[in-house]
């Protein structure tokens, strides 16, 4: 249930109010997961939320080493809302990490980078507030199964709307499987899982968390999409892990199991999060102009070309997983190219079109997927693009043709995103200065970020065997 908690006393209201049994405490670790742990009602009390509860930070993956383990969670009132897919009447609450010594919050805890971001635009004067609207896409699975040993690895998911089952004895097989690249917006019953997400869409607004529409996206087995009321960074990033909190404990409700990995399958779509941005100074958005391009004005266009100039290093925090680079290859709608346009998809920027308003001009930066730890993509978004307007960086100009059309000699002056993590992590080591301005990123963050996704993931997965060399090499 929604709640519109400001103070400590308000919380305890609430807890009395909705006759609340747990109250469930969640905090995001470097990579972008939520962690929690839970509390009798009866402990709790205003004094709580001054002074913190402690965990062990050696646990939690990018925080602590073990010989300095203790953290703190302070409880942020303003976050808290009823758990609406939890049987036992639960309150939950975002908290801000903290070193229990210092009493200074944690320079680890993504949260407080985004909100460091949010500080530093008031500080640049540039704008005092940052709108985002993330379009996070995920899959919908009926069943999924991997493994790796050293011996053998494996993966299968499956779903009743793919393509691969219209031949399977389903008992019965209903037919309307969804072709690769199909699934844009059919109607029940090819759409089999509209009342999944209806009940998806239900329990977000339940929680506070605003949605606009919900639908089918493009590929086979069970692709959707919701799409959330946009709003200010560190807001947006909190409702980004309540959205995938949600839709993954909705979906298991429902005996399936949703993924907001980008890429799970070969040859069809993944998902992508295409996040919108603008920024807005004294209640007027300063990416407006009816004059420029796309009715961009000037700020905009610098804006996009941080965006530009940045963006192999911000995809380390914004594709930030080896799959990512499974998605950002060319065809599928993947926005590869490093220019912008104002309907192109195809562009790593896309300005929309859809209204005329002053209000409603934004900025699409389409290569992000939801992978991504929304506070720490958000800030470095914002952190890129107001680079772009400090130094007037120039995105050159808009390409509005079929950019995987063009002829050879115009598209090799076209330069396109990185194709693996290792390779964004490399550009992130060499370009990160604009990170570290306003102290909102700090060396002793990017440090661990970088040695986190080394050795727990590009040495994971290049170290393995893989199926498809079996398939190329076994008979060398």
């Amino acid at each position: 249930m929604a709640l519109d908690c400001k103070t400590p006393k308000d919380v305890i209201h609430a807890i009395k109010e909705h006759n609340i049994q747990m109250v469930d405490f969640r905090f995001t670790d470097l990579p972008g997961t939520w962690q929690h742990f839970s509390v009798p009602v009866r402990l709790i009390d205003e004094d709580l939320f001054e002074e913190g509860l402690g965990f062990d930070g050696s646990s939690i993956r990018g925080f602590q080493a073990i010989n300095e383990s203790d953290m703190l969670l302070l409880p942020d009132p303003t976050t808290a809302f009823v758990d609406p897919v939890l049987e036992v009447p639960t309150l939950a609450i975002i908290c801000d990490v903290y070193d229990p010594i210092t009493l200074q919050p944690y320079t680890r805890d993504p949260r407080y980078i985004a909100k460091k971001a949010e500080a530093y635009l008031k500080q640049t004067g540039i704008g005092d507030t940052s709108y985002w609207g993330p379009e996070a896409e995920f899959f919908v699975f009926s069943d999924v199964r991997y493994g790796t040993y050293p011996y053998q690895a494996f993966y299968k998911v499956d779903s009743p709307e793919a393509w691969w089952n219209s031949d399977k004895d389903l008992g019965p097989n209903l037919g309307a499987q969804i072709p690769p690249k199909r699934g844009y917006f059919p109607t029940p019953p090819t759409d089999t899982l509209q009342d999944v997400r209806s009940r998806m869409v239900l329990a977000l607004e339940a929680a506070g968390v605003p949605v606009e529409l919900h639908h089918h996206e493009v590929a086979t087995a069970g692709q959707g999409e919701i799409d959330l009321r946009f709003d200010t960074l560190v807001r947006m990033a909190d409702r980004i892990m309540m959205y995938k909190y949600i839709i993954k404990n909705v979906a298991r409700q429902h005996g399936l199991t949703a993924t907001f990995m980008p890429k799970p399958l070969y040859g069809d779509n993944g998902s992508g999060m295409h996040v919108h941005q603008s920024i807005w100074k004294d209640g007027v958005n300063i990416f407006w102009d009816e004059a420029g391009y796309a009715q961009l004005s000037e700020a905009a266009v610098h804006y996009i070309g941080g965006l530009l100039t940045h963006a192999p290093s911000l995809l380390a925090f914004c594709a930030p997983t080896t799959n990512s680079y499974k998605r950002l290859v060319p065809g599928y709608e993947a926005p590869i190219n490093l220019v912008y346009s104002q309907r192109n998809r195809s562009a790593i920027c896309r300005i929309p079109m859809y209204s005329k308003s002053p209000k409603s001009k934004r900025i699409e930066f389409r290569a992000p997927d939801p992978s991504a730890n929304p506070y720490l993509a958000f800030a470095s978004l914002l952190m890129a693009g107001l680079d772009g307007i400090q130094n007037r960086l120039d995105p050159g100009e808009p390409i509005d043709k079929d950019l995987y059309d063009l002829e050879p000699e115009e598209a090799a002056h076209i330069k396109n995103t990185p194709g693996s993590l290792e390779a964004v992590i490399e550009e992130l080591k060499a370009d990160h200065e604009y990170l570290l301005r306003g102290d909102v990123f700090t060396e002793d963050v990017l440090d661990a970020y970088i040695r986190y996704k080394v050795t727990e993931e590009i040495d994971a997965v290049r170290l393995r065997p893989h199926p498809q060399e079996f398939v190329l090499y076994f008979d060398v």
